[in-house]
């Protein structure tokens, strides 16, 4: 059974979700950035990507306007949220951040 978007953002460990689309370059071009970030940081962090195509619903819930936009949650609380595309470091420091709070 697949856990929904609530019972994913409660992880006590920092959440990256990352809102894409298929026919996105800029999101397309962030799948190495992620990629890496989840082998340097590992079981620390959960990436969990979201189609927006796919899960309309939700994207407009979470009122995503452009992709990619990232959020980081941890413990069901919104620390971070943007659009756009980042560099490794930039989503490595908001994660660790996250991580300390």
């Amino acid at each position: 059974m697949e856990e929904t978007f609530e019972e994913i953002i409660q992880s006590s460990r920092p959440v990256l979700i990352d809102f894409f689309a298929t026919w996105c370059g800029p999101c397309r071009a962030m799948t190495p950035v992620l990629s890496e970030l989840g082998a340097r940081l590992g079981d620390r962090i959960s990436i969990v990507e979201i189609d927006v195509d796919q899960h309309t619903d939700l994207a407009v819930k979470m009122k995503v306007m452009g992709v990619p936009t990232f959020m980081i949650y941890k413990n069901g609380r919104q620390l971070w949220s943007e659009a756009g595309t980042f560099t490794l470091e930039t989503l490595k420091k908001n994660l660790e951040d996250a991580e300390n709070q």
